[in-house]
């Protein structure tokens, strides 16, 4: 019997779900319903691309300051811009690069002092939380530059720009993990880290490297999420850690690294969100949309165990 590929068994959940959403409720189920839930999906898919990253890398890697580094991308672009369309190319330029240095730091402190991923990423995340704090005191001006919101939130042909922008970004991982040295060597790297170092495989700097892209592609995220909910404040990556490792999980990618895709990932936001989409219209209580979360994670967890161990 053939493998199903996750990435498909995710993407075919997404869609049963949708269509059971109509059972729930009949208006629900229409074109511009669908095209709503991929563009909320869209801003879910865009931060987990950096953690997908960090789990295809093994080494037990989950990327703890995500949701730290989106609120200050998102501050970093109200603050410097100012809300000028002028200024948002230098915004973008500093919030990549501190996004890039976060992770440097976070890859350097995984890699040369052997801090445990988790516990450095998430030491991590408070050193940032914590100097939005005591930088901004809760007090955020700026403005969101109306580029930005046109860019994200305009329409072409009848489909949000931050599904293009989403699209876009899935071809370019697409072409990173597959036709690249660097992908090469990432999956690599996650199968075992001896392994690939005897195969001539510079393991640290891969594992550096990778980290870099996480903090770099979060604090992207934290830039373009800011163009959709155009307000910022000091929770507003938060919601997305836990979603956006269950994203990568949901999708295939395998949490012991060497195995996975970014394909994978983006069916698993979108599953994830017309889950979310799903309960919210059936008026079920948050601490039950978090069984229902961890009820589904373990059910695709153990299809694609089971299908590992038959091949």
């Amino acid at each position: 019997m053939s493998r199903v590929p996750p990435a498909a068994v995710a993407l075919l959940l997404s869609v049963a779900l949708f269509f059971l959403a109509g059972l729930v409720q009949p208006n629900f189920v229409n074109a511009a319903q669908a095209i709503n839930i991929v563009r909320l999906a869209a801003f879910l898919g865009i931060i987990a691309a950096g953690q997908t990253l960090v789990i295809i890398s093994g080494g037990e890697g989950i990327d703890l300051s995500v949701g730290a580094v989106v609120t200050l991308g998102a501050i970093l672009t109200f603050m410097i811009s100012g809300g000028s369309s002028e200024r948002l190319w230098l915004a973008l330029l500093v919030v990549l690069a501190v996004g890039a240095a976060i992770g440097l730091v976070n890859g350097l402190g995984i890699v040369f002092v052997r801090i445990p991923p988790l516990v450095m990423t998430l030491g991590m995340a408070g050193v940032v939380q914590g100097t939005i704090l005591a930088v901004t005191r809760g007090n955020i001006p700026g403005g969101v530059p109306r580029a930005l919101a046109n860019l994200v939130t305009g329409r072409f042909l009848g489909v949000p720009g931050a599904i293009y922008l989403w699209a876009l970004l899935g071809l370019l991982m697409w072409f990173v993990l597959q036709r690249t040295r660097y992908g090469r060597e990432l999956f690599a790297v996650g199968v075992n880290r001896r392994t690939a170092a005897l195969s001539g495989v510079n393991v640290s700097g891969v594992v550096v490297l990778t980290y870099t892209l996480s903090g770099l592609l979060a604090a992207l995220g934290g830039l373009l999420l800011l163009g959709f909910t155009q307000r910022v404040f000091l929770t507003l990556g938060e919601t997305y850690l836990f979603p956006s490792i269950a994203a990568v999980v949901v999708g295939g990618t395998v949490l012991a690294g060497g195995r996975g895709s970014y394909f994978g990932t983006m069916a698993g936001a979108l599953v994830l969100t017309m889950t979310e989409s799903l309960l919210r219209s059936m008026r079920i209580g948050e601490a039950y949309q978090m069984i229902v979360f961890g009820a589904i994670l373990v059910v695709l967890l153990s299809v694609y165990g089971r299908q590992r161990e038959r091949e």
